[in-house]
This record gives C-alpha cells, sequence and structure tokens, in this order.
C-alpha cells in the first residue's frame, strides 16, 4: 500500500455486522484481571474501547497503521492510542491480552508475526486473532480476476493471505500454548443497492483503489458491480452475502 488508504466513514458501513466477531472472539478469552491489554489494528477505536469496557482496571493500548483511523480514535476515555505497524511494534512491557481483529490478513508475514506476539505475552497471556477466510468466496475472486486484466493491479491480489484454523493451531501448539481454534460463516443480509459492493468498497477494495486514477476506478467498480449483482442476486428481504472467519485463542503457558 502506497499511502494511508483507509476511510473511516467508509470501513464503518456495516459496523454491526463488522464488529460481531470482535465480540466473539474476545468472549473466548479467560482472562480475569490482566494488568495490559493490546488492540493491534484498532482501527478507529470502537472496539479498543469495549476492551476497557470488559477490563475496566487494565490498561488498554491500541494501534494501527493508519493516521485516519488513529486520528478518529484518539480521545476516547481510559484508552491509549498510537500509529504503528503491525510488523514492527513492540511492546515496552509484556502483554496480558492481545487481540487483533481482521488485520492480519493485510501481512504477507503475519505467521512470524504470530511468533513474535507470542514472545510478547506475559507467562499466561493471551493472543486472540480473528481474520477472514473468505478468499474463494466470489466477492474476492471476481476482483483477483478483474485485476488479472489490469496492468497496474496484476500484481495486487493473493489467492490465500491466511493460513487454515489447522495450520494456526499448529503454529502455536509448538510454542507451548493451548489453542482454540474454529471457523464460522455468517450470513450476512445487506440492505441497500449493490450491497456487496458497498461491504467491499471499506476493505478488499482499498488497494485497488489506491492504485487507479479516478476515471479507471469508476470502470473497474462498474464492470465489478455487473459481476457481483451476479454472484450475489438481491432478494426482497435484502442481499444474503456468506462470509467465512477463522478466529483462535491462545493462551501462554504459566511458567
Amino acid at each position: 500500500m502506497s499511502r494511508d488508504i483507509w476511510d473511516p466513514k467508509v470501513y464503518a458501513r456495516y459496523a454491526d455486522e463488522r464488529s460481531r466477531p470482535f465480540f466473539e472472539l474476545v468472549a473466548r478469552i479467560g482472562a480475569t484481571s490482566p494488568g495490559y491489554v493490546v488492540d493491534a489494528g484498532c482501527g478507529s477505536g470502537e472496539l479498543t474501547a469495549a476492551l476497557k469496557d470488559r477490563w475496566p482496571d487494565a490498561t488498554v493500548h491500541g494501534f494501527d497503521s493508519s493516521n485516519a483511523m488513529i486520528a478518529k480514535a484518539r480521545g476516547r476515555e481510559g484508552v491509549t492510542f498510537e500509529v504503528a505497524d503491525v510488523t514492527t511494534w513492540r511492546p515496552d512491557r509484556p502483554v496480558d491480552v492481545l487481540v487483533s481483529n481482521a488485520v492480519l490478513q493485510w501481512v504477507p508475514e503475519h505467521r512470524d508475526v504470530l511468533d513474535t506476539w507470542v514472545d510478547s505475552l506475559s507467562p499466561g497471556g493471551w493472543l486472540a486473532f480473528q481474520v477472514p477466510g473468505n478468499f474463494d468466496a466470489p466477492s474476492h475472486r471476481l476482483i483477483r480476476e478483474l485485476c488479472r486484466t489490469h496492468d497496474k493491479l496484476r500484481d495486487l491480489p493473493r489467492d490465500h493471505p491466511v493460513a487454515t484454523p489447522l495450520e494456526y493451531l499448529e503454529q502455536l501448539a509448538s510454542r507451548g500454548c493451548r489453542v482454540d481454534a474454529w471457523e464460522t460463516t455468517y450470513v450476512h443480509v445487506l440492505q441497500g443497492e449493490d450491497a456487496v459492493l458497498g461491504w467491499i468498497s471499506g476493505t478488499a477494495l482499498r488497494p485497488v483503489f489506491d492504485r487507479l486514477a479516478p476515471g479507471e476506478r469508476e470502470r473497474f467498480t462498474e464492470e465489478l458491480a455487473v459481476r457481483l449483482r451476479e454472484a450475489y442476486p438481491r432478494r426482497p428481504y435484502g442481499t444474503p452475502f456468506p462470509f467465512r472467519r477463522i478466529f483462535v485463542v491462545a493462551r501462554k503457558p504459566a511458567d
């Protein structure tokens, strides 16, 4: 990504659907009174604030690589924020709970990042992350197909940017962690015209838009919209949008 491509307003569309996996992930963390809680890739901070609600006595810190997101996040009471990259961020003290929600799919070397994060945990600390697992779905497959027809975009899409639940389990279990890994397919019902296009405009299409001039972006979006309407036909009640997600909660050995 050549610049800060994130728009908090665009990403906030379908906020309820995007936040549900976060709460289902955090619900599986068994920490009772952590001292230091970190939200890695915190976005605009709404969900980081929810971590403070869960553990009001903890020091809660969020970081994100997007200046725009952190600018929106700052000012939330009881939580600190900074601009930082997940690949280079290091804590200044051991972390008791480290949460990452829908971030690691953007990081090709994220399996290495997970090892670094385990090292940063306090004894008995918790690592919990969630990543989309829908990269074989029509929404992402159609993006890849269109990108391969465009000179500026041919190198952009990665077919499988995340691992399987079993692969994550084996990686973290080999570090001595007790691991709970699972996957869920949500069937969201999206409202409005070209609803799936609206969803992916806040996420998967951000790197595409970053590379295209306004006119090129409009043509790309128009062609993609036609294909998405065929793949996800609108119903009288809305547009059903299946979305697979992968969850992992790991606890580091206490000694």
